[in-house]
């Protein structure tokens, strides 16, 4: 696999405490939510891979990390999606419209896109797929890229069917995105749940199969992007290395304070040879494949 630089600057990204409005806060199936803030300093700085940690309740002194799926700068607003997996969670699902939340962000070292000569085949499962979205709208008219997303329940997204033609891509795997798709950027969904439109497997195998149905001198130009569960995260990061390509990997762990103080979501790396560990909060979410031994 090509080896990425991996280089942290955490003093050049400023974290903010904002005291964000919800302004929308939507309930889909599977107790999935969709909520968007204002929290104009996050909008205006906010990059694909980073995330809010938001303070759930007075109640509850932890906070919970949210990833980020799109920003409006103009307007000063920032979109979460998230699922409810906990008590955090469930009282974060609580909160109204015209609720103020205390939130820190943007945290963490978001994905690299400035490399415009590659095809980004961006690859999200869950609550995992947000960071993948808004990268993606990022992309917009600048690289290339096409999204696959995984789920077990009902996406909460519109969906339609795609006139865009990607290759290896079965035929029954029709439904997109509408959002992106309306934006001119291709995508697919993927499900063990029998649900209609999607690709019948793991989001993994559909990314894969797309790949492998790829020119050569297209497929080397790929780099592969990632969030999700860790089963998922291990089958991206063998399909990088199937395909000797770049692949970065944004972790999902369970994080105390998110901004580097507590040490109590540190990963272990190897660099150089050299065994380390790293902050997932500020060090990452994002990482380079090759360098976290659990996907190796």
């Amino acid at each position: 696999m090509p080896k990425a630089a991996y280089v942290t600057n955490v003093n050049q990204n400023p974290v903010y405490e904002e005291n964000a409005k919800v302004l929308a806060h939507i309930t889909h199936p599977g107790d999935q939510f969709v909520m968007r803030l204002h929290a104009p300093q996050t909008a205006a700085k906010a990059l694909p891979g980073q995330f809010v940690h938001l303070r759930v309740s007075n109640e509850r002194a932890l906070r919970r990390p949210i990833s980020i799926m799109l920003t409006d700068p103009e307007k000063g607003t920032v979109d979460l999606l998230y699922k409810v997996i906990g008590d955090g969670t469930r009282l974060l699902s609580e909160r109204s419209v015209g609720d103020v939340i205390p939130m820190l962000g943007p945290i963490g070292q978001p994905f690299d896109l400035s490399d415009t000569s590659k095809r980004y085949v961006l690859i999200g499962g869950g609550v995992g797929i947000p960071p993948m979205i808004f990268a993606a709208t990022r992309l917009q008219g600048k690289a290339n890229c096409v999204l696959f997303a995984g789920s077990e329940v009902a996406f909460p997204f519109a969906l339609k069917p795609s006139t865009m033609i990607l290759p290896g891509v079965d035929g029954n795997a029709i439904l997109a995105i509408t959002s992106l798709e309306e934006r001119g950027i291709a995508s697919r969904l993927a499900s063990n749940a029998g649900l209609y439109g999607c690709y019948e497997g793991y989001v993994p195998n559909l990314a894969r199969d797309y790949l492998l149905a790829l020119d050569e001198n297209v497929r080397q130009h790929c780099v592969l992007l990632s969030c999700g569960p860790h089963p998922m995260l291990h089958a991206v990061a063998n399909a990088g290395r199937e395909f000797d390509l770049p692949t970065f990997l944004s972790l999902e762990e369970h994080m105390a304070c998110a901004i580097g103080g507590c040490a109590g979501c540190v990963i272990k790396t190897l660099e150089h040879g050299e065994e380390k560990y790293r902050r997932a909060c500020v060090d990452g979410p994002v990482f380079p494949a090759e360098i976290l031994p659990e996907f190796a």
